[in-house]
């Protein structure tokens, strides 16, 4: 996917100005709220016009305010996920999945229903009504009839939002595998780190003079470090491990960690908080911690209080949060050894 956007658009006393151009499959939109990430949807999607400027979608001019070009909604072919599901209440799900397949040109077809039922797991929800339908399933339902619609882009305006965090844990894996099993380019709009982390390669951050792309990884350093009280998280894809005695063995990146909780089949994301890394000039002699790993200092940051410390484990990377006062007297700095302690239980199964 290739797309050109300079837009402006005022709506009342808020002002949006964008400016960038996008390569790629998974891209993200974050920001706060007020900062014009669901504007910005309704502009590229055609459900707003901007003031002036253009939108170009591989090669072809969806918007262009000086040759009073404006595309309308179907002609664009962009398909948009909702905060809320906006499923049609009077259909069943099975008829809901098929309605924008049915309005489809078939030369602009791509997989089935078949193989889009499979990946979303909907077959035992086909013939339902959707107002008996979980949170959870409407959202999966959404993004089914948002694929089947065949679109060259999918919007998808927080559509995690609203469901609590167990929800949104088993939504994400469907999101990935159907994304990626029928390669449609999306921008996934989100005010959740997380979201943005786990589902995107590049992201768009709003509510500044201009908008910024960075990687997500970026993103979250800066963000979380010095802005949350939760603190960098760090995101760990670990296989099936073994079993070491009432406790699970994992190979990551060379390493060997050990935890409380078993993973399920094949990768497992597990989030590691920053603060949960422990730091010593050397081995402790006794610990109650399982995990001591020999680490080489890559990169350090300071936000106020608080210094991040970028590790290399192996082949792997990890971020510790400490203060300065330690960072001192521990000696950190590029290329300094040091030694990352952390408990079994420090590590939190997202999917």
């Amino acid at each position: 996917m290739e797309l050109e956007v300079e837009l402006n658009k005022k709506i009342g006393d808020f002002s949006m100005e964008a400016k960038f151009s996008l390569s790629g499959d998974k891209h993200g939109v974050f920001g706060p709220s007020g900062s014009g990430k669901s504007t910005l949807m309704s502009l590229l999607a055609g459900l707003a016009e901007p003031d002036q400027g253009r939108i170009i979608l591989d090669g072809q001019v969806l918007f262009d305010g000086q040759q009073k070009i404006n595309r309308p909604p179907a002609q664009r072919r962009m398909g948009v996920v909702f905060q809320h599901s906006h499923l049609f209440p009077h259909l069943t799900v099975k008829k809901n999945l098929l309605y924008g397949w049915q309005r489809t040109k078939p030369a602009d077809r791509r997989g089935s229903p078949g193989e889009v039922i499979e990946a979303l797991e909907l077959e035992p929800l086909l013939v339902r009504d959707v107002t008996t339908l979980s949170g959870g399933e409407r959202q999966r339902v959404a993004l089914g009839r948002t694929l089947l619609s065949c679109p060259r882009l999918i919007l998808l305006d927080e559509p995690l939002t609203g469901l609590d965090q167990e929800m949104k844990l088993q939504i994400i894996p469907y999101l990935k595998t159907a994304l990626a099993q029928f390669a449609i380019p999306f921008l996934f709009i989100s005010h959740s780190l997380e979201e943005i982390r786990l589902l995107t390669d590049n992201v768009l951050l709003l509510g500044g003079s201009e908008v910024e792309q960075l990687a997500p990884e970026e993103l979250a350093r800066r963000h979380f470090l010095g802005n949350s009280r939760r603190g960098y998280a760090n995101l760990l894809h670990l296989g099936e491990p073994t079993a070491h005695g009432d406790l699970w063995r994992y190979n990551w990146q060379g390493a060997q960690l050990i935890l409380t909780e078993p993973g399920g089949q094949g990768d497992t994301i597990f989030e590691l908080g920053a603060k949960d890394i422990t730091l010593f000039k050397r081995h402790p002699e006794a610990t109650s911690a399982r995990n001591m790993l020999d680490c080489q200092v890559t990169d350090l940051w300071r936000d106020g209080n608080r210094v991040g410390v970028e590790l290399a484990v192996a082949g792997g990377r990890l971020v510790s949060q400490i203060v300065p006062d330690s960072a001192r007297e521990l000696g950190v700095c590029k290329g300094a050894k040091i030694v990352a302690v952390i408990k079994a239980s420090a590590f939190r199964k997202l999917y």
